[in-house]
């Protein structure tokens, strides 16, 4: 009996032993919903896939929430391995001197499979030194995009299978949908991204000096938001709002749930709102691409990323730093970043990972999954490559202010944008003087 006993605690012992040899590596991330049940099966994933480091991946808030309490984290030494940053703290976080760890550094001494050159070329540059090196670990990479409420669309006498595609067809479209009785003909989410970042790369118009903020100098550029292409779209949505052709449902992703609900007929924002949609939507719908206006030479061009990439947090231990380079080798295999596009919306990462899902059909299955790839895949321009500003989430809450005060009729279009870019430039020219080149 007593040898059982003593068989039964060595094995338990032995069990424990196991248990504390597993390195855990702390993921904190922003995702919701549906979102952050993809984020934890691919944690569960990995974990099931080795049994040498477990990865722990807890919600920490909206991007700027999480970004801000990973940095007050670090302050005090208790950081998470890895952080998931959207695309406008990239600037911030590439000054955050000796907080990160280069994403390229962590794979190298790790001996990990890392090919930055087998990335979506507009992916990778947006979060590439001007060095050549690989700063962040591009995970759920997206783009604007146009959603469609088909079945409203038909109840308007409108064409459901021919999307509008100028702004003029969309605010005529409005107009329809609104005397056929909707009440909601139109939203849209990420403001200061879908009507000014997306728009200005779109329309191939300059959104900041210093080739957005992208030259070896971004960290001296201003904003340059108050073009008359600027000024006249906002003023048309202006317009629009006071007729009740577009409606305002909020900052950030608010907006989402007026379209899946049905209430409100078309929104543009991000494709990996794709991921809810076909879960949530209890009517056809289409994605489309950004309208634009075809008066404008070189429109369309294409399209800005967003979305957010890992940053890896200084002050880890090295076998801490093998885990997270194991755990970004394995998000990068083709068929998980196949998988994870398939199922959210976000874009395909890698070039191998969009050709399988091509080959696979499933863009013939799901007719406008790959819009967001399409926009994104073209020849870029100074105008196009993406915009990366210091303090640019400030600004993007500047903008919010900004917009909300033109759709309150409070301010007109040119007020309201030429606020924007003096607010905008004070916050830039701050972030210039503390920069440390």
């Amino acid at each position: 009996m007593q040898v059982k006993h003593l068989a039964l605690a060595a094995s338990l012992f032995a069990a424990s032993l196991a248990a504390q040899a597993q390195t855990e590596i702390q993921w904190w991330h922003s995702m919701t919903a549906v979102n952050n049940e993809w984020v934890n099966d691919l944690a569960k994933q990995f974990n099931e896939s080795q049994k040498d480091y477990k990865i722990v991946p807890t919600f920490k808030g909206s991007y700027d929430e999480s970004m801000t309490a990973a940095i007050a984290a670090f302050r005090s030494g208790n950081a998470p391995h890895v952080l998931q940053v959207f695309e406008v703290g990239t600037a911030t976080m590439m000054a955050s001197k000796g907080a990160t760890v280069p994403v390229a550094k962590v794979m190298k001494d790790a001996g990990a499979d890392f090919n930055p050159a087998g990335y979506i070329p507009a992916v990778a540059a947006y979060y590439t030194a001007p060095d050549g090196q690989m700063l962040s670990m591009p995970f759920n990479s997206s783009t604007t995009v146009f959603y469609i409420n088909k079945d409203a669309f038909k109840k308007a006498g409108l064409d459901a299978e021919k999307p509008p595609a100028t702004w003029p067809e969309v605010f005529d479209a409005a107009k329809k949908l609104k005397a056929s009785g909707h009440s909601c003909p139109m939203t849209l989410a990420w403001m200061g991204w879908t009507q000014l970042e997306s728009f200005s790369a779109w329309h191939n118009v300059e959104f900041a000096t210093e080739k957005n903020g992208l030259s070896p100098n971004g960290y001296k550029a201003r904003l340059k938001i108050n073009s008359p292409l600027h000024v006249k779209h906002i003023d048309n949505l202006a317009q629009a709002a006071k007729n009740g052709e577009f409606v305002y449902k909020g900052r950030g992703s608010a907006a989402q749930a007026s379209f899946t609900s049905g209430e409100c007929a078309m929104i543009q924002t991000s494709s990996g709102f794709y991921g809810d949609v076909a879960k949530n939507a209890k009517f056809a719908y289409a994605i489309a691409p950004l309208p634009y206006y075809p008066d404008v030479k070189g429109a369309p061009q294409n399209t800005v990323i967003g979305g957010a990439s890992l940053w890896v947090m200084a002050g880890k231990k090295a076998e801490e730093y093998t885990g997270v380079a194991k755990f970004f080798e394995f998000l990068s295999q083709t068929k998980v970043q196949a998988a994870s596009h398939q199922r959210t919306g976000y874009l395909p990462i890698t070039m191998a990972a969009y050709e399988l899902t091509d080959k696979s059909g499933f863009y013939q299955k799901h007719p406008g999954t790959d819009v967001a790839v399409n926009q994104m895949v073209r020849k870029v321009t100074d105008n196009s490559r993406g915009i990366r500003l210091g303090n640019y989430v400030q600004i993007r809450a500047i903008e919010d202010e900004e917009m909300e005060q033109v759709w309150a009729g409070k301010k007109t279009a040119k007020e309201a944008l030429d606020a924007m870019v003096s607010r905008g430039n004070e916050l830039l020219a701050r972030f210039e003087k503390s920069y440390k080149k």
